[in-house]
């Protein structure tokens, strides 16, 4: 590596290090208002592609966060963001198939559409729009370097799309058409939202709000907000079945739609070891303590506790262990989701609310910006 590269890689990592340390501090900031109940000031914007099936993953990763946020007061939309499937895939599954289930699932878990807001961005022509006006801020230069970009480039084994290396900043119009200042994400995902925060304080800059005169508005902090990162309180992080990254596309899931049944045969065929003796050891035994981990968000119980009823039960008895408290915790969640599987029509109604709410908001935002832009010629 020449001497320049290394420069621009050192530089890229201590800009990389002083994003988190920022991200960690407003964090801890914004928790404490969360939890104090000063919390008028906040909207959010969280979601999923709609690429497959929930999974436990994602109910004790982020859908239970989504809904103690929601239950505190926060307005919060939820994104279907169903454009970004075809970032990185040519095959794209039933979609309307996942979207539906999406929606069950949401609800099932406790989100509310009368205090949540649930929308897919495929049908919010705002969002689009923004995107072409966005493409302005940035450079090639920046969209390469973004390492999200690059990560899913990888893992999808394409070419590079003209969308994917777009992606940050379609999810830059995501979040500002909805005028969300907060989105909950893990620090693998501070490069997007950084890129949001840049594209926001650009378009201010290069476009000052202006009153209806076509004035600009003094003491202005301009049309766009600049969201927040909400890095996790604690959310839990699991793996799948195989020990590896719980994924969709490995198929080391358990999906919040399977029976106990497919629990069961799931989590018998889930990556243990030889020891009998069950302890919980995240470095050294990082299957067995993903397996007690769960079991712990299930019951409430502590993984040593778990582990040392177990005792010398082997993987037997800790498979057993897991099956119950899983299929026990889910019950209710399934009996609710199958409830609402059943009047489909409910489910596209909620979506349909969801979806005229935040393109009546996109479309305010963007007359705002292209009032601030001169591009509002009255006709």
């Amino acid at each position: 590596m020449s001497e320049e590269n290394t420069e621009n890689v050192n530089q890229t990592e201590s800009e990389e290090r002083a994003t988190l340390v920022a991200a960690r501090e407003s964090s801890e900031r914004i928790w404490e208002d969360i939890n104090s109940g000063d919390v008028s000031r906040y909207r959010i914007l969280t979601g999923d592609r709609p690429t497959g099936f929930l999974h436990i993953g994602h109910y004790f990763g982020t859908l239970k966060t989504r809904v103690e946020l929601q239950n505190k007061g926060i307005d919060t939309a939820v994104l279907i963001a169903d454009y970004q499937v075809i970032t990185d895939r040519e095959n794209i599954g039933n979609v309307r198939e996942y979207v539906l289930n999406l929606v069950a699932d949401y609800l099932a878990a406790g989100i509310d559409p009368t205090r949540s807001t649930i929308f897919c961005h495929s049908q919010v022509p705002a969002i689009h729009e923004m995107l072409v006006i966005f493409l302005s801020l940035v450079t090639e230069a920046e969209l390469h370097r973004n390492p999200t970009v690059k990560a899913e480039l990888e893992a999808s084994k394409q070419s590079m799309s003209g969308l994917l290396l777009t992606y940050p900043v379609h999810q830059a119009a995501d979040i500002l058409c909805a005028r969300a200042n907060l989105v909950p994400v893990g620090r693998d995902q501070l490069p997007h939202l950084e890129q949001t925060r840049v594209v926001a304080k650009r378009f201010n800059k290069r476009y000052p709000e202006r009153d209806a005169a076509g004035s600009k508005v003094k003491d202005s902090r301009g049309v766009l907000p600049m969201a927040q990162a909400l890095l996790s309180s604690g959310g839990a992080i699991i793996l799948g079945t195989d020990g590896q990254k719980m994924s969709k596309s490995r198929h080391n899931t358990v999906e919040l739609k399977a029976t106990a049944d497919e629990t069961a045969a799931i989590i018998k065929k889930a990556v243990t070891d030889s020891d009998r003796v069950i302890t919980y050891d995240p470095v050294s035994r990082p299957e067995v303590a993903n397996l007690l981990l769960i079991a712990s968000l299930c019951t409430g119980e502590a993984p040593e506790v778990l582990a040392e009823r177990i005792g010398d039960g082997g993987g037997g008895a800790l498979k057993k262990l897991v099956t119950e408290a899983l299929n026990d915790h889910l019950a209710p969640h399934r009996d609710r989701r199958a409830e609402l599987m059943e009047d489909e029509g409910y489910l596209w109604s909620v979506l349909k609310e969801g979806n005229e709410k935040i393109a009546d908001l996109g479309a305010d935002t963007l007359r705002q910006m292209k009032h601030a832009m001169g591009m509002d010629y009255g006709l």
